[in-house]
């Protein structure tokens, strides 16, 4: 009996340190060979575009990386590529009210992405990414602008991050 404790704990252990063989404790799925990223300008190609949110969107997706890697950016020749464009920037009615006006209304911005694995090109990825901001229809959305593209940006980028580099 005591043997089929000891070769029951043993194939429990090897199969537990089996599974952690792949965890990154920087909680990424890098090459170790992998060192830098580049990120290129991410152009607002929608048909409603605001001056600076393609910047905002850029400098936000790079300072992601820098924070939650140990890559070092780079302008040209990265190990990891980073380029695309948003392609929706709309307003739509969320709710209404019973005389049949906006109760709230919802900003939407997609991006489409194209990732690049110059190390193992077998991760390459497109993939398009949007999120939303709900506001008030009492309010304008030049006043809400700023704050919807920090929610909206912060939520992309993350979502980016974790189907590149994460491997969510």
């Amino acid at each position: 009996m005591k043997t089929v404790r000891y070769i029951a704990a043993i194939l429990i252990a090897m199969v537990l340190f089996q599974g952690c063989g792949a965890y990154s404790f920087t909680g990424t799925n890098i090459s170790p060979d992998t060192k830098t990223f580049q990120v290129n300008f991410f152009q607002n190609q929608s048909p409603r575009i605001f001056p600076g949110a393609d910047q905002t969107f850029t400098n936000q997706l790079q300072d992601l990386i820098l924070n939650q890697t140990n890559l070092s950016l780079s302008t040209s020749g990265g190990d990891i590529i980073y380029e695309g464009e948003i392609v929706q920037d709309y307003v739509s009615p969320n709710t209404a009210t019973s005389n049949i006006t906006a109760a709230q209304n919802r900003l939407t911005i997609a991006v489409n992405m194209r990732f690049y694995d110059t190390k193992d090109p077998t991760q390459d990825l497109e993939q398009r990414f949007s999120f939303f901001f709900d506001y008030p229809a009492s309010s304008s959305e030049n006043t809400i602008r700023d704050q919807a593209l920090d929610v909206i940006f912060e939520r992309i980028t993350q979502d980016m991050f974790n189907a590149t580099l994460a491997r969510w």
